[in-house]
């Protein structure tokens, strides 16, 4: 995994790009009294030690707006960033290393092979203040909240899109969402999960998994109280009671959303400074890159990502020409993403149940070319399976699909259409999401027709409308992004399980989306959730990701990479291979 830290400036020639989406320039701070409102200590940045300081807004814009902020319908990574600075789970990732951490939960013991695990509770952690609470106050969390909610996580209800995390894992779980999902109440919830003591929590698996605290760090384990659930119920979209350093102060759908220092909060850093330093976060949704670059230039944003490429030309200057000038500095950071960009077939079409149709769609795309010419060089030609490369993760290995636009015409011949000839009307669908993912679609599009001879109809649709349609297996073939749920190769592989495909295609699949079924592949799956042993385990995420490749179960695109600049005054913020980002520690330093 690389990961690349710059200290540039903009250029100065860069042409004002005006829109009606500009920031507001001028912000007011929070007048809100904070205890031990002067930091001590300093940390190091671009090997210099640098005050904390408190106070400040920092502002950021997202591309999107997000879906929802309730933690167990989140199913797009916009939300996550927002939500994940309202709630917690018992676990947390580190926002540089991504290794798990304690949060709610000071310690996770496994018992001897990792079938159970116990979670020893911080006993000051204190839900955000709410009318849903008497006289509005928040109260403090006890290992029932936790087992509320990861019952809840368990139970068969439309908000619930997120099951998949506990599904075939947690002891009980099935059962109970079944049940659930056929009206019936169950006593006690589900069974693995037990409440030991006010501040202790045990989870008991149907098999080992050595890697479970990591799954506890997913999204949909973040905890809210039973208070607000029964209260808002749906409103919850919205409406956050969580216990994360930060509350919402307003949303403006579509425009922005505004998030409050909580002074509450329970956590404090090393030097004993409560936690977070930041006074306001505000999240813009400007579409427009172009516009949001000049926002950055004009210093109405602190960060921005995932650049137009057709502006980095634009935007980097050598650090010598940056030396010379008096632009605005800022941090140009780069590393390897846990994304892959692929397309997926439904394979209870009856077109894509042909192993050599899949294949012949898969030979006929050539990667290198659409990461250099539609994508200018962002991102690596997905040649090596599903799971993209990491420190954990080896997939050079994996012998992926080249560009043989022969061998693939071959196998559609075989499959019995030859040149195109009478193959069935097949849509691509996509969802909204800026210029890149038409563009990327008009590749794949343009080289089916030219390779293969075959129409392919593109249709873009509202990511809420895509989401609902692969679920409900609805759709032939699509773009599937996906971004890491956390940082181990199961996350990807997943996605192909083929015992989380329910029995009847009315019933919506929400992990398995593409209801990809291969018994060979689930039993070495599931071999590998079970293996303590790392090395062992990642052999057979390899084996697994071979299986895939072999059957043509997904069309793979690319690997990601992310990119964004930050100002070099914003300290504490570093860039991870997940875009997981924790406000928490975060600060603004002095302008020099």
């Amino acid at each position: 995994m690389k990961i690349k830290y710059l200290h540039l400036t903009l250029l100065a020639s860069i042409v004002l790009l005006y829109s009606c989406g500009e920031v507001e320039k001028k912000e007011q701070t929070i007048k809100e009294p904070i205890k031990n409102r002067v930091a001590t200590g300093t940390v190091l940045n671009h090997g210099k030690e640098v005050p904390i300081k408190y106070g400040g807004l920092f502002r950021m814009n997202e591309s999107s707006s997000f879906k929802t902020l309730f933690p167990q319908n989140i199913g797009d990574l916009v939300s996550v960033h927002i939500a994940g600075q309202v709630y917690e789970g018992l676990v947390k990732l580190n926002n540089k290393t991504l290794e798990v951490e304690p949060c709610i939960a000071k310690s996770f013991t496994p018992n001897e092979d990792a079938s159970v695990w116990t979670f020893k509770l911080n006993e000051n952690v204190f839900f955000h203040d709410d009318e849903c609470f008497p006289k509005g106050k928040g109260r403090q969390v006890k290992a029932a909240d936790i087992k509320y909610c990861l019952d809840l996580l368990g139970t068969a209800y439309p908000q619930n899109t997120n099951f998949y995390v506990l599904q075939n894992k947690v002891m009980g779980v099935n059962e109970h969402y079944k049940s659930t999902g056929e009206g019936n109440k169950v006593d006690g919830g589900v069974k693995g999960i037990k409440v030991i003591d006010d501040y202790t929590l045990e989870i008991s698996l149907y098999n080992s998994i050595s890697f479970f605290p990591k799954l506890m760090a997913h999204n949909s384990c973040w905890i809210f109280p039973k208070e607000a659930f029964e209260k808002y119920g749906e409103e919850m979209r919205t409406h956050t009671v969580g216990t994360g350093p930060f509350v919402v102060q307003a949303i403006k759908e579509g425009n922005q959303v505004r998030l409050k220092r909580n002074p509450n909060y329970w956590k404090k850093d090393k030097f004993g400074n409560q936690l977070p330093y930041l006074d306001l976060v505000k999240i813009t949704f400007t579409k427009d890159k172009k516009s949001e670059l000049s926002n950055f230039k004009k210093d109405n944003l602190d960060m921005i990502s995932k650049l137009p490429v057709d502006e980095m030309e634009a935007v980097l200057v050598g650090l010598d020409e940056a030396v010379k000038g008096n632009n605005t500095p800022f941090d140009y950071q780069q590393t390897s993403a846990l994304e892959i960009l692929n397309y997926d077939f439904s394979h209870h079409k009856e077109i894509f149940k042909d192993v050599r149709v899949r294949k012949a769609f898969c030979y006929a795309i050539n990667r290198k070319s659409i990461i250099q010419y539609t994508l200018r060089g962002e991102g690596e030609p997905a040649v090596h399976g599903i799971v993209p490369n990491s420190s954990s993760y080896d997939n050079s290995v994996i012998k992926g699909f080249t560009y043989d636009p022969e061998k693939a015409r071959k196998l559609l011949a075989e499959a019995g259409y030859p040149n195109g000839e009478n193959f069935p009307k097949v849509t691509l669908t996509l969802s909204e999401g800026g210029g890149r993912n038409s563009r990327i679609a008009e590749e794949v599009y343009s080289m089916l027709k030219k390779n293969l001879g075959i129409h392919v109809d593109v249709d873009i649709i509202p990511f809420t409308t895509i989401l609902e349609k692969m679920n409900n297996g609805t759709l032939d073939f699509y773009r599937r992004a996906w971004v890491a749920d956390y940082p181990d190769a199961s996350t990807f592989l997943e996605m192909y399980y083929g015992k989380s495909v329910p029995k009847e295609l009315s019933e919506p699949s929400m992990i398995n989306t593409s209801r990809y079924q291969n018994p060979e592949f689930d039993a070495v799956f599931e071999e590998a959730m079970k293996a303590s042993d790392e090395k062992e385990r990642v052999k057979l995420y390899q084996k697994c990701d071979q299986i895939l490749i072999d059957d043509a179960a997904t069309l793979p695109i690319f690997y990601s990479d992310y990119v964004r600049l930050v100002k070099s005054n914003i300290i504490g913020f570093p860039i991870n291979s997940m875009d997981y980002r924790d406000l928490s520690t975060v600060f603004i330093s002095s302008k020099k």
